[in-house]
């Protein structure tokens, strides 16, 4: 993520230095078909461009920010070299954030989701904002994420390993293809700890009713029984007697029934809200870039492919490191990235060029080579320039020359 120069005044308000003329670099055309371009400017100014572009505009499917956080410092890569500054007041960075969210808004399709990516310092003033901008019901959830191992704090208060990614969609019928962890032998034995004796096939015992009373079928008897009261039959009593008859209801000694599901019918462990696999750094051998705030590649992954599809629209305008675009390039998703820094500009052409190095290079100050995987192989990116011409404080022609 990057913010460009900021400048306050008493404070409170915030301004950026403009630019009189914005050089948008896009990425070579031999990047894979599809929309693939890098755009080099700030983000208020392309965001308002593409809501002209009918490629774009109500078509992007994803978007995921990794947002400044509002921490009042200013950031630098492993080398050492400039990366962005973050400093806001609170009304100033929610002025920022504002913005930028309701342009958003308008590029989503109807089956879009947006996860923005944030600390505790701004996750609270800005799910009340994104509660104004997408519809309090279609706020789909907060992710916890540990982001790094345990700190021995000096200050009295505990350790801080967690960020929030929150989670909306555009409408009520978002892309979600659910995520599932994989069965660990221990967990299979704990949750089906049942074997049947005809076929061998490992089960456990659920209840067949489910809370609130129904007037309907599922509310009356079954086997000349009745469900318990404040609760109903989780399915018809047609239903119920099909699944009896090919052995999928266990009676107990007592005539309670119990439905039967089957470990060879599971996708895996549904992920849950709190993600503890996704550190950013976690050791020497990570291959990273070196750029700040770098999140973790497989996290991306995990989003990308959960709510888009492949030949979607991915859209990341904090991009910092590149993580999303090389997440959806990997995936077969098209992708459209935007930052105002040149080093993270330089750092995602360098990524996509000839990958990452393991964080031990940039802890020994090593410059030599490595030899990681890389996505394209080509000689370097093509750049197109383009001209924006400024009308107060947004962009209203677009054009490439």
């Amino acid at each position: 993520m990057a913010v460009g120069i900021v400048s306050l005044q008493n404070k409170q308000q915030l301004s950026f230095v403009p630019n009189t003329e914005i050089q948008f670099c896009r990425t070579a055309t031999n990047l894979g078909n599809g929309i693939k371009r890098l755009y080099h400017a700030d983000n208020i100014d392309v965001l308002n461009a593409l809501i002209d572009d009918s490629e774009v505009c109500g078509k992007v499917t994803l978007i995921y920010i990794d947002p400044p956080y509002n921490t009042g410092g200013a950031f630098e890569t492993r080398d050492f070299k400039y990366a962005y500054d973050d400093r806001f007041s609170i009304q100033g960075y929610l002025e920022f954030m504002r913005k930028r969210l309701e342009i958003m808004h308008r590029l989503l399709s109807n089956e879009g989701s947006i996860y923005v990516h944030l600390d505790s310092n701004m996750v609270f003033h800005v799910k009340v904002m994104m509660d104004e901008i997408f519809g309090i019901q279609n706020f789909k959830g907060m992710i916890t994420r540990k982001k790094c191992k345990s700190k021995n704090f000096t200050r009295k208060t505990y350790g801080n390993i967690s960020d929030y990614i929150l989670f909306y969609s555009k409408t009520d019928e978002p892309i979600w293809n659910r995520p599932y962890e994989e069965w660990s032998e221990e967990k299979i034995l704990k949750e089906y700890p049942y074997i049947e004796n005809n076929t061998g096939r490992r089960y456990k015992k659920v209840p067949i009713h489910a809370p609130g009373t129904r007037n309907g079928a599922t509310g009356g008897p079954w086997h000349g029984m009745m469900p318990p009261q404040g609760k109903h039959w989780q399915f018809t009593p047609d239903k119920l007697d099909e699944m009896n008859a090919n052995g999928e209801i266990y009676w107990s000694a007592n005539g309670n029934p119990r439905r039967k599901v089957y470990f060879d019918q599971s996708n895996g462990v549904p992920v849950q809200d709190i993600w503890l696999d996704y550190l950013d750094v976690n050791n020497q051998n990570t291959l990273i870039t070196g750029y700040p705030t770098e999140k973790n590649l497989d996290m991306l992954k995990r989003i990308v492919e959960t709510s888009s599809r492949p030949g979607d629209l991915v859209l990341d305008c904090f991009a910092g490191s590149g993580t999303t675009l090389i997440a959806a390039e990997e995936l077969g998703r098209q992708w459209i990235g935007i930052d105002i820094g040149e080093e993270s500009i330089s750092t995602i052409k360098e990524r996509f060029k000839n990958g990452s190095k393991p964080m031990g290079d940039y802890v020994k100050k090593k410059t030599i080579k490595q030899n990681t995987p890389t996505l394209f192989e080509m000689d370097d990116f093509e750049e197109k320039k383009c001209i924006v011409k400024k009308e107060e404080t947004t962009f209203d022609v677009f054009e490439e020359i």
